[in-house]
C-alpha cells in the first residue's frame, strides 16, 4: 500500500480531471463494448484483419499449434468460431494477417525463424487450399495490403537465431497480385556506404559480426493512399524505411533520432522502487524511439505516419544489450552526482542498452540511452521530419485511471505503446493506441497534422463479465461503410490472455 499513498490526495482532483477529459468527446464518438471472445492462451490472439464480402474475422493463433482462427463476424455482438486454417505444412509460426478484395494473406515463419518464409493467398470463400504460396524473406512478421488490392507487402524482420550465430538479411517482399502473385524481394544493401551517416542521426547498426544489411529488422508496414509508397518501421535500428512500390526500390532510410528526458515535457518514471506510482520526472538520459506498429493519413497532397514507439532490445544468449544503469560503469565527470543517481529509488533499476553511450572509447558511459520513447509520434513521410512526439500519453492514462499504469514496469519500457490504429467517424480522424502493459486502449481525435485531443480510455474491463485485454498487440478499425452493423467498430486482439474484443461507437 505504501507505494499509493500519494495518489490518495489527488482522488479528487483526478475525478474532476477525468470527468473534463471525457466531455471532451466529440458528439456521436464514444466505444462500448460489445463482444469478447477467447480463442485460447499466450500466443492465441495477436493480428485480426475482417473480410466485409464473407463477413469473417480471421486471427492469428499460436497457442497448442500455429493456425488462423476464423470467427463468423456477421454479428459482432455474437461472436462464433468456424474451422480454423492450419498452417504447419507451410512452416513455423504464423505472424500477420491481411484482407482485401476477397482474398486472405497469411505470414508464416520458416520452420526454422531463420529460414525464408512464405505468404499464404487464400480466397476468403474457400478457405480449403491457398490460391498461392509465395516465398518471401527470413521471418515475415507483418503482412498487408496496398489500397487499391493489387500488391501484398510484408515486412521479414530476418531476427538471429538465439546464439547470434546465423543472422539473415532483414528484406521487403513485394508481391504482385494480378501477376500471379510475382514477388519482388527487397534488401537494405544498397545502404552499406551511408552506414556511418546513418548512425550519426540516431540510427542504431550493432548486431556482433553483422553486415549491414544483416542487422536490418523491418517490423511493420504502411502504405499511402494511392498504393505508390511503402514506409516499413525498422524497431531495433531505431529508424523508418521508405520504400517505392511501382519501381520496387527502397529509396531512403530515415534515422529517428533521441528523445532527451533532461528537458521539460519529457518527464518519465524511472524507477519501480520509489514508492510513487507515475514519478513523471526528468533525468540525465537520451531514448531511442523504436517503434513498433505504423500508420498513415493524408492532408493535402502529403502523407504523415504515426508510430507506437514501444522499444525493443536485442536479447539472445550469444548476445544481449540490456543493462540497468546501477551495472554500468559511469563517467563521473558526465555525471556528478553519481552516488544519488544509481541508487535504486532513482535511475539505478532503469533498462538501458550497453550498444552505445561510451563516447570516448575509455571504458565508461558517457550518456545513457534508454529503451523506447513511451510515446506515438507523427512523421512526414517526405523525409522523416518529427511533427510531433506525443509527450501526455502516460499522463492521460494516470489522469483517466491511474489504477491501470503498471509502476512494476517504470524501471524498462513504462506502459510500451504496442500498437497504432487509425480511422474516419464523422469525418474526423480517430487514433487509437495500444498499451501492452496497461492493457489499455487510448482514443485521440486528430486534427490537422498534429493536433491531438484524449478523447476516451478503452479498459476492457468487465462490462460483459470478461476478465479484459492483457497485451493488446493488434488493432483493427472498421469503418461503418465495412461494418455489419453500419456502425464503426474497433477489434482488439491480445496475445497475454488470447482474448479478442470488439468495441462499438
Amino acid at each position: 500500500m505504501k507505494k499509493f499513498y500519494l495518489l490518495g490526495a489527488s482522488l479528487l482532483l483526478l475525478a474532476s480531471c477525468t470527468e473534463r477529459i471525457s466531455r471532451m468527446a466529440p458528439v456521436g464518438i464514444s466505444f462500448q463494448e460489445v463482444s469478447s471472445l477467447k480463442i485460447g492462451g499466450a500466443t492465441a490472439a495477436e493480428i485480426t484483419a475482417f473480410d466485409p464480402l464473407s463477413k469473417k474475422l480471421f486471427v492469428v493463433n499460436n497457442d497448442g499449434g500455429s493456425r488462423v482462427d476464423v470467427i463468423d463476424f456477421a454479428d459482432p455482438k455474437n461472436l462464433v468460431k468456424l474451422s480454423p486454417i492450419s498452417i504447419t505444412a507451410y512452416g513455423g509460426g504464423v505472424n500477420s494477417v491481411a484482407v482485401k478484395n476477397g482474398k486472405l494473406a497469411i505470414a508464416v515463419e520458416g520452420t526454422v525463424k531463420t529460414d525464408n518464409g512464405v505468404v499464404l493467398v487464400y480466397s476468403t470463400t474457400d478457405l480449403s487450399t491457398p490460391q498461392a504460396v509465395v516465398p518471401v524473406g527470413a521471418l515475415p512478421d507483418m503482412v498487408t495490403f496496398s489500397p487499391d488490392g493489387n500488391l501484398i507487402v510484408t515486412a521479414n524482420e530476418g531476427e538471429p537465431n538465439s546464439t547470434y550465430t546465423i543472422d539473415p538479411e532483414g528484406s521487403v517482399s513485394i508481391i504482385e497480385v494480378n501477376k500471379n502473385f510475382a514477388v519482388s524481394t527487397l534488401g537494405f544493401e544498397g545502404f552499406a556506404g551511408r552506414k556511418q551517416e546513418l548512425m550519426a542521426k540516431g540510427m542504431r547498426i550493432f548486431g556482433p559480426n553483422a553486415s549491414f544489411a544483416q542487422d536490418i529488422e523491418p517490423e511493420y508496414v504502411t502504405i499511402d493512399a494511392s498504393s505508390s509508397t511503402a514506409w516499413v518501421t525498422l524497431q531495433e535500428n531505431n529508424a523508418l524505411a521508405k520504400v517505392d512500390l511501382k519501381r520496387k526500390v527502397v529509396t531512403d532510410i530515415f534515422p529517428m533520432g533521441v528523445k532527451d528526458h533532461s528537458l521539460s515535457g519529457n518527464e518519465l518514471d524511472v524507477s519501480d522502487r520509489d514508492g510513487i506510482v507515475g514519478n513523471l520526472k526528468n533525468w540525465p538520459l537520451l531514448a531511442y524511439y523504436l517503434p513498433d506498429a505504423i500508420t498513415s493519413f493524408e492532408l493535402g497532397a502529403n502523407t504523415f505516419l504515426i508510430t507506437a514507439n514501444e522499444g525493443d532490445t536485442r536479447d539472445y544468449s550469444g548476445y544481449g544489450e540490456e543493462k540497468r544503469v546501477k551495472e554500468l560503469k559511469l563517467d563521473p565527470t558526465a555525471f556528478p552526482d553519481l552516488a544519488e543517481l544509481v541508487k535504486d529509488q532513482n535511475l539505478g533499476r532503469y533498462t538501458v542498452t550497453n550498444s552505445a553511450g561510451d563516447i570516448d572509447g575509455d571504458g565508461d558511459f558517457d550518456i545513457l540511452y534508454g529503451i523506447g520513447a513511451r510515446s506515438f509520434s507523427i512523421w512526414n513521410g517526405r523525409n522523416g521530419e518529427l511533427v510531433r512526439d506525443y509527450k501526455d500519453l502516460e499522463r492521460d492514462l494516470l489522469m483517466a485511471n491511474s489504477s491501470l499504469y503498471d509502476d512494476g514496469r517504470s524501471d524498462n519500457k513504462g506502459v510500451e505503446p504496442e500498437a497504432v490504429e487509425i480511422g474516419q467517424i464523422q469525418g474526423r480522424n480517430i487514433v487509437f493506441v495500444g498499451l501492452e502493459r496497461s492493457d489499455a486502449i487510448m482514443v485521440y481525435e486528430l486534427n490537422g497534422a498534429s493536433g491531438l485531443r484524449f478523447l476516451q480510455l478503452l479498459d476492457g474491463v468487465k462490462s460483459l463479465g470478461d476478465p479484459g485485454h492483457d497485451a493488446p498487440e493488434g488493432l483493427l478499425f472498421i469503418p461503418d461503410f465495412e461494418s455489419p452493423t453500419g456502425r464503426p467498430l474497433l477489434v482488439v486482439s491480445s496475445e497475454g490472455d488470447g482474448r479478442v474484443t470488439v468495441y462499438m461507437n
